[in-house]
């Protein structure tokens, strides 16, 4: 693979700055012309001048389709035929090869012409000293060409992401550390994959016929389609990981609106629901359920008294025990909670959630008198948090429980109310956990409703 800048080599520098980097520039070039000269005079190409410019042809080809990495990197496949070149014809024909593959690209500005194409013919001819040195180090013809095609791969990638991380550096776009963490991994992933079919195309290049030059081409052709195929994938899985974060935090910025809304007739209820989100997600993180589980028991935690709102004024401030017929109101919010949130797109697994936070694992919950493993796993998460952060606050008809109190009747009920698994996984946390988190005083529900208060200021 083969790398370089997309903007201009002397762009926006200080004066300081444009004299060194004009200085790297002519000293790339005056080391790209001796080579040149030195070579051309120790090795010619003969009767290969034909495979010579067909390479450099498939090089320039190969740099028209550059493909963008970063916002200030572009990469190609140009480098293959220079490593073909270096493996089959020497030093000489791979520094050819490597300075013509710019020749596709004739275009200002000329001093990034001049950079890449010297860079490229300096890398072309260190790959091809590179493969006469591991070729001589092996007796076995076959072997020998691997070896070689091997030392010109490694040496051309090294020099390659080199000379562009140091134009890089010189421009200002950032360290050489940063240039090679961008092109570092496809260069780790993409040595493997090609290097033996360089190697297979070059053995039948030297042992069975030149006229099988033009099989190089069809893997070209197909490495630069895998190229662009792997930056679209890229692109693609970026664009998806924006797309997610930004439902993510429409999502919560919505939750939030709802709660607020609840917290405009109940003041208890938000603070409770920011506890409750808050206990969820730990919980769920203690089980060992994914990170978008955890975001998805932290999110229900907000929004599962939402329901809560369809009840008349009054009940839920009323200070003394509800009648039979205020009971049941009260015991209709989770299927109101979930009617409200099946009509929000993408809430569906919220509103099923909601719906079951009341239920029971003998059965004897509601709304739909659910069992065990009927219950989803975050509602019975949900119904555990629910009920310890209510029995550890103030309500309108008795003061909170301690925590020690809390917690022993949440053990009583285990595989009646309560999942067993749930709620030792709760135990665990509060085993652990400072006074104020077990007692629901902390600065930890001020995070939690921070989102709570923006949304409800501006609404």
């Amino acid at each position: 693979m083969s790398s370089f800048a997309q903007t201009p080599v002397n762009s926006g520098l200080s004066p300081a700055s444009d004299t060194l980097l004009r200085a790297y520039v002519a000293s790339l070039a005056v080391a790209a012309v001796l080579m040149a000269c030195v070579l051309g005079l120790m090795q010619h190409s003969g009767g290969h001048v034909w495979a010579v410019l067909a390479l450099a042809a498939v090089a320039a080809l190969s740099e028209r389709g550059r493909v963008q990495l970063s916002g200030t990197t572009e990469s190609s496949i140009a480098l293959l035929p220079v490593i073909f070149a270096a493996v089959v014809l020497g030093p000489f024909a791979a520094l050819i090869v490597g300075a013509a593959s710019l020749l596709g690209d004739f275009r200002p500005p000329y001093m990034k012409l001049i950079v890449y194409t010297s860079t490229r013919g300096i890398t072309g001819c260190l790959a091809g000293i590179a493969a006469m040195g591991a070729a001589a180090l092996v007796q076995n013809k076959f072997a020998a060409i691997a070896a070689a095609t091997a030392a010109a791969a490694v040496v051309a990638e090294t020099a390659d992401t080199g000379f562009a991380a140091a134009t890089h550096r010189l421009r200002g776009n950032g360290t050489v550390l940063n240039e090679v963490r961008v092109i570092g991994p496809l260069v780790l992933a993409a040595l493997p994959l090609y290097v033996p079919v360089v190697a297979i195309l070059a053995a039948a290049y030297t042992e069975v016929s030149p006229w099988t030059l033009p099989l190089f081409l069809a893997p070209a052709v197909a490495a630069q389609r895998l190229f662009g195929l792997y930056q679209e994938q890229r692109e693609l899985a970026a664009e998806l990981r924006s797309a997610n974060a930004r439902l993510e935090r429409a999502g919560l910025s919505f939750a939030s609106a709802l709660v607020a809304t609840l917290d405009a007739r109940d003041r208890y209820t938000a603070g409770h629901s920011a506890a409750v989100a808050a206990y969820a997600r730990d919980i769920a993180k203690r089980l060992g359920l994914t990170g978008e589980e955890q975001q998805l028991a932290h999110l229900c935690g907000l929004v599962h008294d939402i329901g809560k709102i369809g009840l008349s004024p009054g009940l839920l401030e009323k200070p003394g025990p509800l009648t039979l017929e205020e009971r049941r109101q009260m015991e209709e919010h989770p299927a109101v909670g979930e009617r409200i949130l099946a009509n929000v797109e993408n809430y569906t697994e919220i509103a099923r959630i909601v719906r079951h936070h009341h239920e029971r694992v003998d059965g004897n919950g509601y709304p739909d008198q659910l069992t065990h493993d009927e219950i989803p796993v975050i509602s019975r998460i949900l119904a555990v948090a629910d009920a310890y952060d209510a029995m550890t606050s103030d309500r309108p008809y008795r003061d909170a429980m301690p925590s020690q109190v809390a917690r022993l009747r949440l053990a009583q009920a285990v595989e009646t109310q309560f999942d067993t698994t749930v709620v030792a996984a709760f135990e665990a946390i509060l085993a652990g956990a400072s006074e104020s988190y077990r007692d629901g005083r902390t600065a930890l529900w001020e995070v939690e409703r921070r989102p709570l208060l923006v949304a409800s200021a501006t609404t």
